[in-house]
C-alpha cells in the first residue's frame, strides 16, 4: 500500500535511544585471576526493554526453568516531555543553499567543478526533553560499583551526543545529563524466586523532533556575462543571480594575524596598475572604488552570504562569501570555503626560507627526516670544494640548489627534490608555518589564489 503524502517519520526518537546504547555498551567487570593470574573479564550486554513482567518472561525464554543471566544492562524510554523553556520562533523557516561538487558515475568519484545546487528549505524543530532509565543488573555488589564507577564518571558535567552526521540536520546535537541513581530496586524476577539486584540510572537528553525538510532544485540562470564600460552604466541592469562583469577586475590579497589568514578583494578598472612582489605580495596603485554602486544595481546584496568565485588557471574555481568592511568601502571581506581551494601537488614545506641566512642552531645542525623547505635564494655551487658547512650532510655531501627550489632532508644529507629550472607545468604545495598554498606558474612562485583576477575570470553571486 502506498503512503499517503502527508506521512512522515524519520526514526528520530529511536536515532538518539540508539546512539545512547552505543554510548553505554563496551563496558566490563572483572571476575577475579585465573591460575596464571591474569584478569578475568566479561562484557556486559546492554538491551532495550524496561523490566516488565512480560519482558522479564521474554529474556527467560517463556520457561520458569531458566535463570535471568548477569551482570546486564537495559535502556529504556522513561518520558517525553515537551520542553518549553527551549521553545524557539516555531514559526521560523530558514532556507540554505548547498552546492555538490561535480560527480563522475563513471569512476565513482568528485571533480573540482560544481555540480548540481539544490535550496533547502527547514522548519524550526520543536524542543522535547527525552528521560531514559539505565537499569544495571547485577549479582553481588562488586559487580555493581564496577559498572557505576565506570559509567559515573563519564557525566561531569555532561556527555554530547549526536544522532546522525547530515550537514543540514540542524538537530543531530544533544547532550546526555546524569540526574538521580536509585542504588537498589529489587523488582526482576517477579514471583518467589531470589530477586536481582538492580540499579537505576536517570538520563535527561534535550532533543529536537524536525519535519521533513523542502528540497528544491536551484533553477536560476547560472551565468549572464554583460560588457559595462562604466559603473553608472548600470542603471538600466535588473536583477541577476550570477554575473561575470566585464572591463572589470578585482584583486584577492590576504595577510596573517594571530595565526589566522585574512583576505581582502579590491575593485580596479583596467588602467589600475597593480605590482607583484615576491611569493604573491600584491598591491595596487592609485585604486580607490567603492563597492557599492556596484552591488547596489544588482539587487539584494547580503553582506555575509552573497559569494564571488574566482577562476583559477587548472579550471577549478575558489568559492567564498563577501562582507563588507566597516573600515574601508573600498575592500571587501573574503571568506573562502576551504574545500575549494586547488589540492596541493606537491608535499606540503616546513617553511620559506633564505638559505644564506638561516639561523644554524634552530634546524640545520639537526634536522629531522623529511624536513622540507622552499628557497628564496641559491645556495652552493658545484666549483666550489668546500661548500656550506650549514647545509653539509651528515655523509660529507653538499647542497647545491637555485632559488625557487625545494629542499628535502633524507637522513643524511639535503637534496633538491623539486628543480625550478627544469618544472614548466602547474604546481601548488602549502606552507606548513603559515598555512598559506602557493603555485609554481610561469617560472614563479606566487600565492596560489592571490592576485589579479581580470574581467571574465570572477563572477558575481547575489
Amino acid at each position: 500500500m502506498t503512503a499517503p503524502s502527508n506521512y512522515f517519520y524519520d526514526g528520530q526518537v529511536r536515532r538518539f535511544v540508539s546512539q545512547f546504547i552505543r554510548m553505554v555498551s563496551n563496558f566490563y567487570v572483572e571476575f577475579g585471576k585465573d591460575s596464571n593470574g591474569v584478569t578475568s573479564l566479561q562484557r556486559v550486554p546492554v538491551m532495550y526493554g524496561d523490566p516488565s513482567r512480560q519482558a522479564a518472561q521474554i529474556i527467560r525464554n517463556n520457561s520458569e526453568n531458566t535463570i535471568n543471566a548477569v551482570p546486564a544492562m537495559a535502556v529504556y524510554i522513561n518520558a517525553l516531555e515537551y520542553d518549553r523553556e527551549r521553545l524557539q520562533d516555531p514559526y521560523l523557516v530558514e532556507s540554505m543553499q548547498i552546492r555538490q561538487r561535480q560527480f563522475d558515475p563513471v569512476t565513482g568519484t568528485y571533480g573540482d567543478a560544481q555540480g548540481q545546487a539544490y535550496t533547502v528549505e527547514r522548519l524550526m524543530p520543536a524542543p522535547y526533553k527525552l528521560t531514559l532509565k539505565l537499569d544495571i543488573w547485577t549479582s553481588n555488589t562488586e559487580q555493581k560499583l564496577q559498572l557505576i564507577e565506570q559509567l559515573a564518571a563519564l557525566f561531569n558535567p555532561a556527555m554530547e551526543i549526536q544522532s546522525t552526521d547530515n550537514y543540514i540536520d540542524w538537530s543531530s546535537l544533544s547532550v546526555v545529563l546524569l540526574t538521580d541513581i536509585t542504588w537498589d530496586s529489587r523488582t526482576v524476577p517477579t514471583g518467589g524466586e531470589e530477586p536481582i539486584s538492580v540499579a537505576t540510572m536517570n538520563f535527561d537528553l534535550p532533543i529536537w523532533i524536525s519535519t521533513s525538510a523542502k528540497v528544491k532544485k536551484m533553477g536560476v540562470i547560472q551565468q549572464v556575462i554583460t560588457n559595462f564600460q562604466d559603473l553608472q552604466s548600470l542603471d538600466s541592469l535588473g536583477q541577476q543571480q550570477v554575473i561575470s562583469v566585464l572591463n572589470y577586475g578585482v584583486l584577492l590579497n590576504s595577510y596573517i594575524s594571530s595565526g589566522v589568514p585574512y583576505y581582502t578583494l579590491k575593485l580596479l578598472k583596467p588602467q589600475d596598475v597593480v605590482n607583484y612582489n615576491a611569493y604573491g605580495q600584491d598591491s595596487v596603485i592609485a585604486a580607490r572604488h567603492t563597492w557599492e554602486p556596484l552591488l547596489n544595481q544588482y539587487g539584494e546584496f547580503k553582506s555575509g552570504t552573497s559569494e564571488i568565485r574566482l577562476t583559477q588557471p587548472n579550471g577549478s574555481e575558489i568559492i567564498g562569501t563577501i562582507a563588507t568592511n566597516p573600515s574601508d568601502a573600498t575592500t571587501l571581506l573574503y571568506t573562502p570555503f576551504g574545500d575549494t581551494f586547488p589540492a596541493n601537488t606537491l608535499n606540503a614545506v616546513n617553511a620559506i626560507i633564505d638559505p644564506q641566512n638561516v639561523n644554524v642552531g634552530s634546524f640545520l645542525t639537526n634536522p629531522s627526516n623529511g624536513t622540507r623547505y622552499l628557497l628564496v635564494n641559491d645556495i652552493g655551487d658545484y666549483n666550489n670544494i668546500a661548500g656550506a658547512v650549514a647545509w653539509k650532510g651528515t655523509d660529507g655531501n653538499d647542497l647545491v640548489a637555485h632559488a625557487n627550489d625545494i629542499v628535502e632532508y633524507n637522513g643524511a644529507h639535503w637534496r633538491v627534490v623539486f628543480d625550478s629550472a627544469n618544472e614548466n607545468s602547474l604546481q601548488y604545495v602549502t606552507n606548513l608555518t603559515t598555512g598559506i598554498q602557493y603555485k609554481w606558474q610561469n617560472n614563479q612562485w606566487s600565492k596560489s589564489y592571490d592576485g589579479l583576477y581580470n574581467e571574465g575570470e570572477w563572477m558575481l553571486v547575489l
